[in-house]
C-alpha cells in the first residue's frame, strides 16, 4: 500500500487535464452526479479555475496521478477549496489529507487570508480532515451549489 511518504504534490501541467476530470468525475459519479457545471470546469480547468490565478495541485504515487484539487480566486484574499478527488483504490493512506495541507500552503503563497469550501456532511472522511486543518462551519447560502449542505472556513491569517 502506498502511504503518505511515497506521496508527492505535484503543480498543474495542460497533460494532467484528464486525470483531472477522471478523478472528479469518478468521485461524483459516485456519491452525487456530475451537475452541468462540473462537467464544463473540469473540461476546461484553464478557462474555470487558472485563468483567474487559481491553481490546481495532484497527488502522485511514483509515475501515477492518484488524487487532485483545486484553489478558486473567489475575490482579493479568498479562495474556495474545490474540486478534491483521490483514487478510490488510494483513499485511506492520507493523500486527502496531504492534498488539502499543500492547498492551504498554495493559498498562503497566493496571498489568501481565507479559504472557504462546500462540502456534503456524508463525505465524513473529507470533513473530519478539514476540520482537523482547521477549518470551522459558516451558514451555508441557499442555491450556491445542488449537492452541498456545508460551507467551510479557514482564516490563513
Amino acid at each position: 500500500m502506498t502511504t503518505t511518504t511515497n506521496i508527492t504534490i505535484i503543480p498543474y501541467q495542460k497533460a494532467y487535464q484528464v486525470h483531472f476530470e477522471r478523478l472528479n468525475k469518478a468521485w461524483l459519479e459516485a456519491y452525487f452526479k456530475v451537475e452541468l457545471v462540473d462537467a464544463w470546469v473540469l473540461g476546461n480547468p484553464e478557462e474555470a479555475i487558472l485563468k483567474d490565478g487559481g491553481t490546481i495541485l495532484f497527488a502522485a504515487a511514483g509515475e501515477e496521478i492518484i488524487g487532485t484539487v483545486a484553489l478558486k480566486y473567489m475575490a482579493p484574499g479568498i479562495y474556495e477549496l474545490t474540486k478534491m478527488a483521490v483514487d478510490e483504490s488510494f483513499q485511506g493512506n492520507g493523500a486527502g489529507k496531504r492534498l488539502c495541507a499543500a492547498a492551504i500552503d498554495k493559498a498562503r503563497e497566493l496571498g489568501a487570508g481565507e479559504l472557504i469550501l462546500y462540502s456534503q456532511t456524508s463525505l465524513k472522511a473529507a470533513i473530519g480532515i478539514y476540520r482537523k486543518l482547521g477549518f470551522t462551519e459558516l451558514p451555508l447560502e441557499p442555491g450556491k451549489y445542488e449537492r452541498a449542505d456545508i460551507k467551510m472556513r479557514l482564516l490563513l491569517r
